[in-house]
């Protein structure tokens, strides 16, 4: 590599703080850069490239079929690079000027079939202790009210009205939406309740889910007790408790729900994060066109 490559990424380490991975993956980057306009172009360092030759490695780079995240990581990279090198007077100008970055690839959120998630939740497949009921009792409100792990984890018992059958959740920013509990819901949650009180004594604490020592649950935890259960009736490979909110929003929108309702009852702060699920109902539109039409 160049010495101006070697004396940013050296900036990097020393000011910056940039962690050792980043550097590796940086240094990679800048390297098959280097590497690239040496062989194509004759140029000794990046400090000589301009433009043109940047541009003909992005299209290369795009048309080997790299994933967009790491042609935007090595555009980053190089763009870090030209900014040091043109702020500590190495270089006139930089080549990056004007080159946009490219747009991620979109992933359609991954949900589990309704049939399957009703053949999980089915109470007879779970014991009365207490632990038995704290994990129906996660996978049910998961499910039941679409709630990010964070939510889940931070849920008291005070944000549960018995009485008036609803939930408080409390979201990003502190955010709180309220929404209605089902019954099914609400009499897991009586029983859980009433094994933590005898696992634990009358007081049951401010946190309604907890380990079996009785301290709060952790991310960790909960993601395990997902994973297992969800790969007991689906060999997706992502099986984390967000595809438990993925499945409550889909299902909803496929029932006929109005996605500004979805987008209430998930706590987005736009429509624009609600609509990615209408992909999923598009692709299962054209599944039953596909099936169900004589001409299709």
């Amino acid at each position: 590599m160049s010495a101006y490559s070697n004396q940013f990424l050296e900036y990097l380490l020393q000011v910056k703080r940039y962690s050792q991975h980043t550097l590796l993956s940086y240094r990679i980057d800048l390297k098959q850069f280097e590497d690239f306009t040496t062989e194509r172009f004759g140029v000794n360092g990046m400090e000589e490239a301009d433009s043109s030759m940047v541009r003909t490695w992005f299209a290369e780079l795009m048309d080997s079929g790299i994933a967009r995240s790491t042609f935007n990581r090595k555009r980053s990279a190089l763009r870090s690079a030209y900014k040091y090198m043109l702020s500590v007077g190495l270089i006139q100008k930089s080549p990056m000027d004007k080159l946009a970055a490219v747009k991620k690839d979109k992933r359609l959120p991954v949900y589990v079939e309704e049939d399957k998630l009703g053949d999980l939740l089915d109470p007879d497949n779970f014991g009365s202790d207490f632990e038995d009921l704290r994990d129906l009792f996660i996978l049910e409100l998961l499910y039941g009210t679409g709630m990010r792990l964070s939510e889940l984890i931070g849920l008291k018992h005070t944000d549960i009205d018995e009485g008036r059958r609803l939930i408080t959740i409390t979201g990003k920013g502190n955010k709180q939406r309220v929404m209605p509990l089902m019954q099914r819901i609400l009499d897991i949650y009586r029983a859980y309740d009433k094994g933590k009180r005898l696992k634990f004594g009358d007081q049951p604490g401010r946190w309604v889910f907890v380990t079996n020592k009785g301290k709060q649950l952790y991310p960790r935890f909960i993601y395990r007790k997902v994973n297992h259960y969800l790969g007991t009736v689906t060999t997706r490979a992502r099986r984390s408790p967000h595809v438990m909110r993925h499945s409550f929003a889909t299902h909803m929108l496929n029932r006929g729900a109005d996605l500004n309702a979805i987008k209430e009852l998930l706590g987005h702060a736009s429509l624009a994060a609600t609509q990615v699920y209408t992909h999923n109902t598009i692709e299962q539109i054209k599944q039953v066109y596909k099936q169900a039409h004589p001409k299709a």
